[in-house]
């Protein structure tokens, strides 16, 4: 059963309440030892390992201390111990005083998100009902249960829940939710936008009831309204699942979506938020020179690593590979600790052609992550299409070592077995797979497994179903082409291979290297086919210079800085007042004194417009603390100009002007000539 976060997030939220529970350390006979009171001191300021400790010494000393137990229980609950952690509650539960209800009740309760994360439900629903049975008046009981009831479609009984919750605190909206969230999962849709009326009515604010009753509509066909309540629901605050639907929307709701949310963008032009979910909305049609175009303008507005690897993989999918490389360098240079732009940009590399800097890019990686085994999947496919089957199984044999369940791992080592005449190996690894994947729902790569055992024409039944799941995905059809080039059926294959190329496959790199397609790359039909593909991609423009060629001239700027106590000083021009940046290369964003905002405010070089909102800043200290977010529309130093640089206000009236990533990145090449005092950045023309 799959158990929501919120659940577990239901059943640790007590920790932070520990002194309700541990103040009265002299009532019904609780604890009021040293270790006992510093284990609480410790869990008050979320400490848990050092509260661990002194709940362990507390046992020593005293056995049978039920509330030491309960706490250890609850803590290694929250740390995915779970089997200590069950052990710890058993013995809670048998030591602690039954007149102590809340004790009492708040171990059953931990002893059921035990359960649940074991995957015991009966039992879970056993301590839920405990729990409530000695403390009738607690909310979050009946709402786990009512979660555990919803996944088990048993809606009635999480009715009854959620109508406990609801005579509990008629202002609250938990229990309307989750009538409303049951009606949907029932398709009853008048029923669940009912619940969600009267929870906008109590709470006007409240993301989710939007976004659930726009779930609702969509249910009806009623897309104006449905489109009406997303808009509203992200507007809000964000709320993820009406960000998600957005994502998954078709017509006609899709276009009416789309052009809301434009309409949003054009009230709030500071906001990276709505072009950055526009042109994720348009990734699900695979209308990826739409998604590019809203990328840039949300990068525009507010620089990021995330936006700059997307801008990536719609290159990618465009097959416009050196500008999907430039932009994951850029993602990759404002955070180097994401593996996963590593791996994205190991991809990039390959369909170039590079494969041997694929290979040393995934050797990076797996140096970082020794235990990732899609790493070692494929590293050890780029391995086989470079010629270098024994490394390739080598890896191979890592990857389905440390996944059981990686089927094409599997897959990828039965052909490199079958190349090197080991049959009776080849058979296995096929063999496996088919165990892996024995029904449609499962289906990725079984087809080859069945065509690797001489039965085709299962393959084919097995391939014409995943393209029915599918009929969009230009990889469905180029897996059919490589099945049928397999199989020695050029006319299929060749059918095939131009139906993936008509829906936008592009990775012509790749097809050369394929050995699935030796049996076609050489016929003219095959050439004819790849050199008129070939010819009619059109390039989309690069974010740096919307508008230009790909093919852009690069050209050095140098820039003269000062140094002060060796801080380095560029004179700079924002919103046309003259000012003096700290060149940072460690800081994240840009950021100016209050003195500066207020100057600046003052005096006209912003404006009420350029208040973009709020945001928390971690210093180096550890301490958090919240600034103005404003947004600067003009940035010029050297002679190199940006617009709509975003930079944070912060408190310390002293703190200097700094340049950081924010900018830098969107610079190009940086090189400090400390000799001469000059900045050289390397960039388009």
């Amino acid at each position: 059963m799959k158990i929501m976060k919120k659940l577990l997030l239901l059943l640790i939220v007590a920790i932070v309440s520990v002194n309700c529970l541990a103040q009265a350390k002299d009532k019904d006979g609780r604890p009021d030892t040293y270790n006992y009171n510093r284990a609480m001191e410790a869990i008050g300021k979320e400490d848990y390992d050092e509260a661990l400790d002194y709940l362990n010494k507390e046992i020593q000393e005293d056995s049978k201390n039920g509330y030491a137990f309960s706490w250890i229980a609850r803590i290694r609950l929250r740390q995915e111990e779970f089997g200590r952690a069950l052990t710890a509650a058993d013995k809670a539960v048998k030591y602690l005083p039954k007149k102590d209800a809340e004790y009492t009740s708040f171990t059953y309760v931990t002893r059921a998100g035990i359960y649940l994360n074991l995957n015991d439900t009966v039992r879970a629903l056993e301590d839920y009902a405990a729990a409530i049975k000695i403390k009738p008046e607690v909310s979050t009981s009946y709402e786990s249960r009512a979660q555990i009831y919803y996944e088990q479609k048993k809606y009635d009984l999480a009715d009854a829940d959620y109508r406990k919750l609801i005579s509990l605190d008629q202002g609250g909206v938990m229990g309307y939710m989750g009538i409303g969230r049951n009606r949907n999962a029932q398709k009853r849709w008048d029923e669940a936008i009912e619940q969600f009326d009267y929870v906008i009515k109590l709470h006007s604010d409240y993301s989710s009831a939007y976004a659930f009753r726009a779930e609702s509509y969509l249910g009806k066909e009623d897309w104006a309204k449905a489109t009406d309540d997303l808009v509203k629901a992200i507007e809000l605050d964000t709320d993820r699942k009406a960000v998600y639907t957005a994502y998954t929307l078709s017509e006609p709701a899709f276009t009416m979506a789309i052009a809301k949310m434009k309409v949003q963008a054009a009230k709030a032009p500071n906001n990276y938020l709505w072009p950055f979910i526009i042109a994720n909305m348009y990734i699900t049609p695979q209308d990826y020179k739409k998604a590019l175009e809203y990328f840039k303008k949300a990068n525009v507005i507010e620089v990021s690593d995330g936006t700059y690897e997307r801008i990536a993989s719609c290159y990618k999918k465009l097959g416009q590979y050196a500008d999907a490389l430039e932009n994951i360098d850029r993602a990759i240079a404002m955070d180097s600790t994401d593996l996963s732009y590593k791996a994205n940009r190991a991809e990039i590399l390959y369909e170039m052609g590079d494969a041997d800097a694929a290979i040393a890019q995934w050797d990076e990686i797996l140096a970082a992550r020794p235990e990732l085994a899609e790493g070692y999947q494929q590293r050890g496919w780029y391995k086989e299409m470079n010629g270098d089957l024994d490394g390739a199984v080598e890896d191979l044999t890592m990857a389905v070592v440390l996944d059981p369940t990686d089927a094409f791992a599997y897959v990828n080592r039965g052909y490199i077995y079958q190349k090197q005449l080991k049959a009776d190996l080849a058979e296995a690894d096929f063999r496996k797979v088919t165990e892996l994947e024995d029904s449609p729902e499962k289906y990725t790569c079984v087809h080859y497994a069945w065509q690797g055992l001489g039965q085709n024409d299962k393959a084919i039944a097995v391939m014409d179903s995943i393209i029915a799941r599918d009929t969009t995905d230009a990889g469905n059809y180029y897996d059919a082409a490589c099945l049928y080039s397999r199989m020695k059926n050029k006319e299929k294959a060749l059918e095939y291979l131009e139906q993936s190329l008509k829906k936008g496959y592009v990775e012509f790199a790749h097809m050369e290297r394929d050995y699935d397609l030796d049996f076609l790359r050489e016929t003219e039909e095959y050439k004819a086919l790849v050199d008129k593909y070939k010819s009619k991609k059109v390039s989309v423009p690069n974010s740096r210079t919307p508008g230009t060629s790909v093919d852009k001239e690069m050209v050095t700027s140098e820039i003269p800085f000062t140094k002060e106590d060796g801080i380095c000083k560029v004179k700079c021009n924002i919103n046309g007042l003259p000012l003096h940046f700290v060149f940072d290369t460690g800081a994240s964003t840009v950021s100016l004194s209050m003195v500066e905002a207020t100057f600046m405010m003052k005096n006209d070089f912003l404006s009420e417009k350029d208040v973009v909102g709020s945001q928390h800043f971690l210093d180096a200290n550890g301490n958090v603390s919240v600034g103005t977010v404003i947004n600067l529309r003009k940035v010029d130093f050297g002679g190199l100009e940006l617009t709509n640089v975003r930079a944070s206000v912060v408190r310390n009236q002293k703190a200097p002007l700094l340049l950081g990533q924010s900018v830098l990145s969107r610079l190009g090449k940086i090189e400090i000539d400390n000799a001469r005092h000059m900045l050289k950045i390397t960039h388009h023309k």
